[in-house]
């Protein structure tokens, strides 16, 4: 064999390796895990004669790498979505209403406030959405972490006579981050920031 053939073809097995190890590495990564500490404490369905409410507190400590990130000015986006499903026995229970909550969380380092913006739509960067001011981290952190009477449903949406499921979640929402972060999110359990719950919706024995 000619020896530039030699040492190409050598080459190429040391370059497969490398490729083949770093697969190895990345299926040795955990595909999901969840940040510790994370849950929903409180949950409080409600019907009322305008719809369905609900009420709830989510405990979380914010990741060294959130904190820091929000340190340097870059803003964090939550999502609360909260979703209703009654129950059929004969098939897969139905999605009968559905809400979101889309928050943005940023740190303003001239004034040294924060910054909370809602939204039942994505904020994303524009900035236009009104929000609240706080002094502190964790009055913002407060304010984020309690939802109280939600209107989450119509009434007309809920059947008062079947019974149905109260789907809550509540997650750190990394699509929304600048690109190099959702990279480097990829499997690191520190940006999995995410709880969840479900309870019963009582049934309206009024009706």
């Amino acid at each position: 064999m000619h020896l530039r053939t030699r040492l190409w073809l050598e080459r190429a097995a040391s370059a497969c390796a490398v490729v083949l190890l770093f697969v190895l590495c990345l299926a040795a990564v955990p595909a999901r895990a969840d940040y510790a500490g994370t849950e929903v404490t409180h949950m409080l369905v409600e019907r009322s004669e305008d719809g369905v409410h609900l009420s709830a507190t989510v405990h979380f400590e914010l990741p060294a790498v959130v904190d820091d990130a929000l340190a340097k000015g870059i803003p964090m986006y939550f999502v609360a979505e909260a979703a209703i499903y009654r129950d059929r026995w004969y098939w897969y229970d139905k999605r009968v209403a559905s809400a979101a909550r889309h928050f943005r969380l940023s740190f303003q380092p001239l004034t040294r406030r924060w910054r909370l913006q809602v939204s039942p739509t994505p904020i994303g960067n524009s900035g236009l959405v009104l929000g609240q001011m706080f002094d502190s981290r964790d009055e913002a952190l407060a304010a984020l972490q309690r939802f109280s009477r939600w209107r989450i449903a119509d009434a007309a949406e809920v059947d008062p006579e079947s019974i149905h499921t109260v789907e809550f979640r509540f997650r750190l929402d990394v699509s929304q981050l600048p690109r190099p972060f959702q990279i480097g999110a990829v499997g690191q359990s520190d940006w999995n920031l995410s709880a969840s719950r479900a309870v019963r919706l009582q049934l309206d024995h009024n009706r």
